[in-house]
Parts: C-alpha cells; structure tokens; sequence
C-alpha cells in the first residue's frame, strides 16, 4: 500500500534541442552550464558541492538514458539493482529530524517524547549526538520486544541498561552496561552529511522495516531468501522449521572471542545447513546474473546480536553472520560459491561497466556502522560504492538501495507492523538512489527487505516468487513474504516517467552539513 509522499522543489532545467537531451539528466540548464548544488542543496544550508562532469561526459550520459527510455518501459528501466546493507541503526537515530520524515515526536520546536530511565531516576530526552562512537543496545528477538513495550516504544533505555551488554561489536568503553546509554541521541546531517544529501537529491522510505524482530544473521537470512529456520537434514528443504534466533549455532562457535580452531571451522561448515530456497535459486534458474559482494575483514556482529564481543574474522566463501549465502544448499548445488566476491570486485565491475542484474553489498566491522565503528567510517564507504555507480556508464539503468539490517537498540517512535510470528522488525533507513527514483521525496510507503526481493522478482522474473507451491523446491515457511497484505511496492520510489537525475558523486570526507531541528 502506498502512502504519502513529501516531496522537495526540484531544479528547473533546460527545455530545447540537443541541450534538452542533456538537461533530462539535471546537466546542463539553459545556456549549457552545470547548475550549483552548493550551499542551497538542502534546507537549512550547504552540503557539499559535488564533483563537474565534462560537457562531452553529460552528452554520452544523455545518449544512454535516452536508450534506456526509449528500449525499457516502467520497472524494467533497471537492469542492475544494487543493495547496500549497512548495520545497526534506527530510522530515527539517523533521519528522525529530516524534513517531511515521519521522525521523532515533536512539539513547538521541542521533543514531546522522554523515556523512563530508571538508573538517572527520571526520563531521557533524544538529543542531538555528536560523538563518532556509539553503543547502542542489545538487539535480538527479546530486546526488541522489550523496546516495542506493548507499542508503547519506550523500552530503549531501559534495555541498554540491563546487564546483558548491548551488542557492541566490540569492547569500548561506551559498549559497557554500566555506561551512560545513548540509545536517545540521533544523527543529522552535521556527521552523515552525505546520507542526509541522498535523502534530499533522491528517494527517503521512512517507514522500512526490518523484515525479522530479530538481530543480524537472521535479518541477512530474510535478506536473501525471505525466511529464517534451522534444518534437520543436510541440504533437505522439507526438514527446515522457523527459527529466527541462532540458527542452531552456539554462541561460542561463532563469536569471536578467540580465533576458531580448524575443526571448529569444519563444525561450522556443517551447522550452518540453510536448506531452503533463497531469491538466488530463482536467479539462477531464469539465468539472471548476481553477485554477493563482502568486504572482507571482521564480521561486524556478536554471536546472538546481544552480548559484547570481539568481532571475528569475515571471508568470501565461509558462512559467517553477514555472509550466509556459501552455506545456502542451492548456492552449493548450482556451484554458485564464484558469485560470492570481494567488494573490491564490485568497484572494477561498477567502473567498467559489468555489474550484474542483482547485486548485494556488505560491510566488515570497521565499514558497518554497527556500534563501536562510526557513521564517519560507514558513510565514507557507501559513498565510494555508490560513487563508483554514479561515475560507471550503468548509471543510467542502475538503482542504489541502501539500507541498515536491524535497529541496534537505537530509539524509534514507530510501532512496527505484524505480518507474522518473526516480524516486522523495527523501523531502519532507507535512501534509494537511481537515475530514476523520485527527486526529493520522503516515500512514506510500508516496506520491510521483502519488497527488494518482490522488486528483482517483478524486474527480472515475471513476477515468479520464492513460493513453496511453485518455486520447484518446496519448503514449509510460514508464508510467501513477499505476498503480504501490508508490503508495499518499493517501486513507489520511483517515477519512470520523469527526465532521469544526474549522477552527482560525493567526496569521501565531506564537511559537516547545517543542524536540524526537532520536527524536521
């Protein structure tokens, strides 16, 4: 379903002859000169001014997307959809102040919301916090219930101060039970400037949520296949049944406290058995090209999303928490593990023009936003993944998403929905980014990671889904997610109709933007 949009003034551009052509990309107004997108480019003051491209560069753009429009109609204007899974943050503790956002409660310039904190024997307010490091809060099944406090969504500092540790991928001081919880301060456009001029220049879904109420692996299980469960039997689909916890891992197998034996690894190897069908068997059988880029380092998660820990190693063909494809049956069988690549692979493919119809990006620790790693370090890597599209000659036919995986104990005001016993979860941003997403518009539509999947499905497959009635290989989930009353289309961010926006590449370490206000 489909609800209100808030949508920005756009920059008027040029109306005739070859400088229209040009100008449908937001190039060149008339008089053929670049527009400024400097200090007026967001409300409330500057952002950056982005890099110029060359006026033949914007010529051979205008010629591309003039192809695109004129071969491919509606959803199939993109031929490679790219999603960019970032971790561990509400919509609220990085949008809650952006103008039109369904953001955090506000009244006559002041926040109307303050929750119960027993420890400081009052309430905590949200406030605007600078600081790079954050904690956080536990985030798994338990505690986002306990956040959620019946819809009363006043859980959040209470959560981060019980003595169960707040899921810190690490061991600073601020991921501390006993430390003061940070779970009420937000972000604006002052440390992710770069995010915050996404969310102005193109598409803002500010009611995305997590598809599980669950913490990272499960919310990457959902990612690629719709479902979480555990499996009796190797490779045996009909055996799995709903699990949106552990998976039937140990903790201690897969936390990284220390480094895993070899006969761990192998134990690993035979535990993570995910047996039944993911979005990539689809792909494969329709011989639709994909790839799962990971960046390889740390895995930038604790073994059950609660617990602090030190972060253990992430590689390309291993099942680790944010990269559970290898241990996918179907990426095994159809000796898919070669699809599986470093991210570095994604930025030579981005520039040479041979990204794949379906693309998923990860992060290590140290690029994932997920608390102690900062938004400074993540924002910098997105931007490079992005800019990368943005300067490839696939622009054109290319859509960026970008999104977080889970909330990771961060205030959000929003009660989630329910579709079934594992979620939604808790609300998380959302920037689409595309020649051809809505300039300047907050989407306001109801969507959890299922509506990418529905999205590939219709772009790519006919419209064929991960169903157990019809996808080949038959398993008992609970329900086709994807067929969900309450999902929305993700395809209500864009407007393929309208003249395509400009690629406009950022700088990796952008000045602070201006400061927000609350209630945007």
């Amino acid at each position: 379903m489909t609800g209100r949009r808030r949508t920005f003034t756009a920059v008027a551009t040029g109306t005739v002859a070859v400088v229209v052509a040009v100008a449908a990309l937001g190039g060149l107004p008339p008089g053929g000169s670049r527009p400024h997108l400097g200090r007026a480019s967001l409300p409330g003051g500057a952002l950056v001014t982005p890099p110029r491209f060359t006026r033949p560069a914007l010529r051979r753009r205008a010629r591309r997307a003039a192809r695109v429009a004129a071969t491919a109609t509606g959803i199939h204007k993109i031929r490679h959809f790219v999603v960019v899974m970032q971790e561990n943050r509400s919509f609220d503790s990085y949008f809650g102040t952006f103008p039109g956002a369904d953001g955090i409660p506000a009244r006559d310039g002041r926040f109307a919301v303050c929750l119960p904190d027993r420890r400081g024997g009052a309430c905590q307010r949200p406030y605007h916090d600078a600081r790079e490091v954050n904690g956080g809060g536990p985030h798994d099944a338990a505690p986002a219930s306990a956040d959620e406090d019946g819809g009363r969504m006043d859980g959040f500092v209470r959560v981060a101060e019980s003595g169960a540790g707040r899921g810190c991928g690490g061991v600073a001081i601020v991921c501390a039970s006993s430390s003061r919880p940070d779970v009420m301060g937000y972000h604006d456009a002052r440390e992710i400037p770069n995010y915050w001029r996404w969310a102005h220049d193109f598409t803002l879904t500010d009611h995305l949520f997590e598809s599980v109420a669950s913490w990272s692996l499960p919310s990457h299980l959902f990612l690629v296949s719709g479902w979480s469960a555990r499996c009796a039997r190797q490779g045996d689909p009909t055996s799995c049944v709903d699990d949106d916890e552990l998976q039937g891992f140990h903790p201690g197998e897969i936390d990284g406290h220390r480094p895993r034996t070899a006969r761990e690894e192998r134990l690993l190897e035979r535990r993570a058995n995910y047996a039944w069908t993911d979005l990539t068997w689809l792909l494969h059988r329709a011989h639709v090209s994909w790839r799962y880029y990971v960046h390889t380092g740390l895995q930038p998660d604790c073994a059950d999303g609660d617990a602090n820990c030190r972060p253990g190693p992430q590689r390309l063909t291993t099942p680790e928490i944010w990269n559970p494809l290898p241990s996918f049956t179907t990426v095994r069988a159809d000796h898919q593990l070669r699809n599986v690549q470093d991210t570095r692979d994604f930025l030579r493919a981005a520039r040479r023009g041979r990204l794949p119809s379906v693309a998923w990006v990860v992060p290590d620790q140290a690029h994932s936003e997920h608390p102690p790693a900062t938004p400074a370090a993540g924002q910098a890597y997105v931007t490079r993944l992005v800019d990368a599209v943005m300067r490839g000659p696939q622009w054109e036919d290319s859509a960026v998403v970008v999104a977080w995986d889970d909330w990771g104990g961060f205030y959000d005001h929003v009660m989630p929905p329910s579709v079934d016993q594992n979620g939604y979860g808790l609300r998380v941003p959302g920037i689409v980014i595309s020649p051809w997403a809505r300039r300047g518009t907050v989407d306001h539509t109801t969507m959890s990671f299922d509506a990418f999947n529905s999205f590939v499905e219709d772009d790519f497959l006919g419209g064929a889904r991960i169903d157990p009635r019809t996808d080949g290989r038959p398993d008992p989930r609970p329900d086709v997610r994807e067929a969900a009353p309450l999902l929305g289309s993700l395809a209500s961010a864009f407007d393929f109709a309208q003249r395509p926006l400009a690629p406009d590449p950022l700088p990796l370490r952008p000045p602070p933007g201006p400061p927000s206000r609350p209630g945007g």
